[in-house]
C-alpha cells in the first residue's frame, strides 16, 4: 500500500523472500507449484467468461434487457430505478463480472433516469449496488476463483447463489421502491401485454443464454468451464450475426481486452498459489483452526470473525486478490467448525460484493462515478441506503445456511 505496489508483485516477492531466506524449500519445488497451480480445468473458465461478458456489454444486449425490465416494472414507483435492479440481476446471470454489469446497465439507464427527473444521486445508488448481483448470480468469476483455491465444486456453488441473488436483488429493489415512494419519483405509462411480448422477443437471445449455462452445468450436459466456452461462442454470434451491434472490426479490440484482463487475473492467481502452499507448508490454517477451537469459538463466533476479516479487507484490496489470499487461509478452518463449505462460498462471495460498494477500492463506485461524473465522496453518501441492506442481507445469508443450501440440496447435488 505505501509503495503502491501491484498486490499480485507484492505477494509474489513476500513469498519468494520468506521460502528463500526462513525455510528450505528447494527452488525446483517453488517452480513446479507454479507451475502446477495454473495447470487447473476450472481456471480455462476465467477467460471465457470475461470474454463472453465483454462481447455482450459491447453488443446491445443490456439495452435491450433494460427495454425488457422497464416494460415489467416501470409502472411502479421508482419505475426506472427498479428496471435498472432488474436490468442489472439480469446481466449478472451472463456476465460474471460486476464492473462489467454496472458499465452495461449504467451507461444506458443512468442518463434516462435524469432525463426523466430522477436525482442523480439516488440513480447512481442503485447502479452502483445492484451492479455487484454480477459476482452472486452466476455464472460468476470470483466463485470460480474460491473453488480453485478450496478445490470446491463450481457446479455446487453456482446452484448455490441463484437463491442468494434473487434474493438481494428482491432487498434491493425493495430499498429502491420505498425510496422512491417516500418521495414521490416518476412513475411510467403500465405497458400493454403487445409492448411487454415485444420487449422480451427483443432481448430472448441474450435471456437464453442464462438458460444454456445453467441448464447446461445442471443436467449434465457440460461442466461450468465448457459453458464457460460455449457462452463465450453464443455470445459472440449474438452480438456479432444476430443483433449485429457488434462489427467484426470491433471483436480484435474486445478479444484483446479480455486478454489483458484475464492475464491480470491469471498473475494474481499464480503468485495467490505460492501464497498457499507457503501457508500449508507452515502449517497455519491448522495451527488456527486449533487455536479457535481451543478458545472455544463456535461456528457462529468464527464466521462473525471471517465477516469483520473480510469487510476490513474489501478497503484495501479488491475481489480476487481477498478470495486468493483469505480462502486456503480460513476455508480450512470453515471445514474444521464443521461449516458446509458451499456456505462459506456464498458467503465470502456476498463480502466481494460490498467490499465493492465502499471506498477506498470499491471497483463499482469508481466505474459508476465516471458514468454518472460523481465525485467518490458523493457517490458514497449515495450509496448508504443500499450498502445498509446489503449488510442485512450479508447477516441473514451467514447465519442460514438454508438460503446458500436449498437449491443444490432439491437438486440433489449436495
Amino acid at each position: 500500500m505505501l509503495t503502491g505496489m501491484p498486490i499480485s508483485i507484492a505477494l509474489g516477492l513476500t513469498v519468494l523472500s520468506f521460502m528463500f531466506t526462513l525455510t528450505d524449500v528447494r527452488t525446483e519445488s517453488v517452480a513446479l507449484k507454479l507451475f502446477t497451480g495454473i495447470e487447473s480445468f476450472e481456471i480455462m473458465a476465467i477467460p471465457f467468461f470475461i470474454l463472453a461478458g465483454n462481447f455482450l456489454t459491447h453488443g446491445g444486449v443490456a439495452r435491450r434487457m433494460i427495454a425488457f425490465a422497464t416494460s415489467m416494472v416501470g409502472h411502479w414507483y421508482g419505475g426506472l430505478a427498479l428496471a435498472a435492479v432488474v436490468a442489472c440481476a439480469l446481466f449478472a446471470a451472463i456476465s460474471g463480472s460486476s464492473p462489467a454489469t454496472v458499465v452495461a446497465i449504467g451507461s444506458v439507464i443512468l442518463p434516462a433516469m435524469v432525463a426523466q427527473g430522477f436525482p442523480k444521486r439516488f440513480g447512481a445508488g442503485v447502479i452502483t449496488t445492484s451492479g455487484s448481483l454480477g459476482i452472486l448470480i452466476p455464472p460468476s468469476i470470483p466463485m470460480v476463483l474460491f473453488a480453485v483455491s478450496t478445490n470446491t465444486s463450481v457446479g455446487k456453488l453456482f446452484m448455490a447463489g441463484i437463491v442468494p441473488g434473487v434474493a438481494l436483488a428482491s432487498m434491493l429493489g425493495a430499498t429502491t421502491w420505498y425510496r422512491a415512494w417516500r418521495n414521490d419519483y416518476p412513475r411510467m405509462p403500465k405497458a400493454t401485454l403487445a409492448e411487454r411480448l415485444n420487449a422480451f422477443r427483443q432481448s430472448i437471445w441474450g435471456l437464453l443464454l442464462i438458460v444454456i449455462v445453467i441448464g447446461g452445468i445442471y443436467s449434465g450436459l457440460f461442466t461450468p468451464t465448457e459453458a464457460a466456452a460455449v457462452s463465450a461462442v453464443y455470445a459472440f454470434v449474438v452480438a456479432v450475426f444476430i443483433y449485429k451491434d457488434l462489427k467484426l472490426r470491433d471483436v480484435p479490440r474486445v478479444l484483446l481486452s479480455s486478454a489483458n484482463l484475464s492475464a491480470m487475473l491469471l498473475y494474481i492467481i499464480t503468485n495467490a498459489v505460492l501464497f498457499s502452499f507457503l501457508m500449508t507448508y507452515e502449517n497455519i490454517p491448522h495451527a488456527l483452526a486449533q487455536w479457535m477451537i481451543d478458545q472455544g469459538f463456535g461456528w457462529i463466533g468464527f464466521l462473525l470473525i471471517v465477516n469483520l476479516l473480510l469487510l476490513m479487507a474489501g478497503n484495501v484490496m479488491e475481489p480476487s486478490s481477498i478470495i486468493l489470499i483469505m480462502a486456503p487461509i480460513l476455508f480450512p478452518v470453515a471445514v474444521k467448525l464443521g461449516i458446509d463449505p458451499i456456505h462459506f462460498g456464498i458467503l465470502m462471495t456476498v463480502n466481494m460484493e460490498v467490499g465493492l460498494c465502499h471506498p477506498p477500492v470499491g471497483l463499482n463506485l469508481y466505474v459508476a462515478s465516471g458514468i454518472a461524473k460523481m465525485g467518490i465522496t458523493e457517490l458514497t453518501i449515495a450509496v448508504w441506503p443500499w450498502l445498509l441492506t446489503m449488510l442485512v442481507f450479508l447477516v441473514i445469508v451467514t447465519y442460514w445456511p438454508g438460503l446458500s443450501l436449498w437449491l443444490p440440496t432439491v437438486l440433489g447435488m449436495q
